[in-house]
């Protein structure tokens, strides 16, 4: 029985031996531990210039982590965002650029971190370019948008001297647009449904919230429906008045909101 049990403990003390023995086996190498913050620095960059945004994340990453007091480690974080978003990783882009914002609020770069934060949002889901499918805009969460919008109003109104500024306000524009599209669309869901009067009522609050918006002609189309089906003809007439007199040749005074091209449809 000694003999089994003395055999035994020399089993279990070769296996905590070779378990011990894995940990002292040499980590990868990696090249990047004896390189200045410079040397990081400028080899983010060059990853940035040839489109490897991975390699680039992992440079500026590194480059904050072990210099972080250093010269380059504020712009590190701020081009880390560029490159998340590069990288089609929007929740990590803007992440960035918060942690950017709020570390860093007077820093002279900080307007294009809102112009940064508003970009990725824009092109999530709203993309005057990005969106080639046949699902309307203005059916899509616009939640992104009205974030987007944010960002650019906040840019705008604090930095309007910005070079950034211009492009912003005009993307505000259009994201105006969408958002009135939107409850417009909503507006014809409740039409469907039956629901005039929160069709009225939702038509009401996107014409006051957006009165300049292309989507207000569909939505004084849907007025003008919505009062008749109710019978309230004086109200109906006073919306047909208001469209004639503000769209006299809307395809929608036909009373038909349905066949119309939508406003946000570019090519």
């Amino acid at each position: 029985m000694r003999s089994v049990a003395a055999l035994f403990l020399s089993l279990l003390v070769l296996a905590t031996l070779g378990l011990a023995g894995c940990g002292l086996l040499p980590e990868e190498s990696d090249e990047t531990l004896a390189w200045s913050a410079d040397k990081l620095y400028s080899e983010a960059k060059e990853a940035m210039t040839d489109g490897t945004y991975d390699k680039a994340i992992k440079y500026y990453e590194k480059l904050e982590a072990r210099y972080p007091y250093g010269r380059f480690a504020q712009q590190a974080q701020l081009e880390v965002a560029y490159a998340y978003y590069k990288q089609s990783e929007p929740a990590s882009a803007i992440s960035a650029c918060d942690r950017f914002m709020r570390l860093h609020p007077n820093h002279p770069n900080i307007d294009y971190a809102y112009y940064l934060k508003g970009l990725v949002n824009f092109n999530e889901d709203l993309g005057l370019f990005g969106a080639i499918s046949d699902q309307d805009l203005s059916e899509r969460d616009p939640k992104a948008a009205k974030e987007a919008f944010d960002s650019f109003k906040e840019l705008t109104t604090r930095f309007p001297e910005s070079k950034y500024a211009p492009d912003a306000a005009q993307r505000m524009n259009y994201l105006v647009n969408a958002l009135a599209a939107h409850d417009v669309h909503v507006a014809e869901y409740y039409m469907r449904r039956g629901a005039y009067v929160a069709a009225i009522n939702r038509v009401q609050a996107t014409m006051k919230t957006y009165p300049d918006a292309p989507a207000n002609e569909k939505g004084l189309a849907i007025l003008v429906k919505a009062y008749d089906a109710l019978g309230f003809k004086d109200l109906r007439d006073d919306a047909d008045r208001v469209m004639r007199k503000n769209f006299p040749n809307s395809r929608y005074l036909d009373g038909n909101v349905d066949d119309a091209k939508s406003w946000w449809r570019l090519w």
